[in-house]
């Protein structure tokens, strides 16, 4: 099966040049529905004529985006150095921790297709 999702410049850049291997995610209803095998087609935003797509290789699920980071090697996650705090902050600008409470996190691992 096919998803799509929205992903912001830097992400999206990251992803295509293969340095961002894991996207991170509310678990929440939508993502619920990705198994291992789907793809995934993100649109470039605001350019959403910039398509990338990829296939979900594995779903790693934490009850909190903290959890998450504490526990993924940053490189893979497409940071640059950033703290684990700064991480979660930066975070809580799409998800709120109310939302985190409620759904968990889950990080996609993604192999770019060509």
């Amino acid at each position: 099966m096919n998803h799509t999702m929205g992903l912001y410049d830097d992400p999206f850049e990251k992803i295509i040049a293969r340095t961002k291997l894991i996207e991170i995610r509310l678990w929440d209803d939508k993502r619920r529905r990705l198994k291992v095998g789907d793809t995934i087609t993100f649109t470039k935003l605001p350019n959403p004529s910039e398509q990338a797509t990829v296939r979900v290789i594995a779903l790693d699920l934490f009850p909190t985006f903290r959890d998450l980071y504490e526990t993924l090697p940053p490189q893979i996650l497409g940071a640059n150095g950033e703290s684990v705090d700064y991480l979660v902050q930066s975070t809580y600008d799409t998800y709120t921790p109310e939302q985190e409470k409620e759904f968990g996190a889950v990080a996609i691992h993604i192999e770019l297709l060509d």
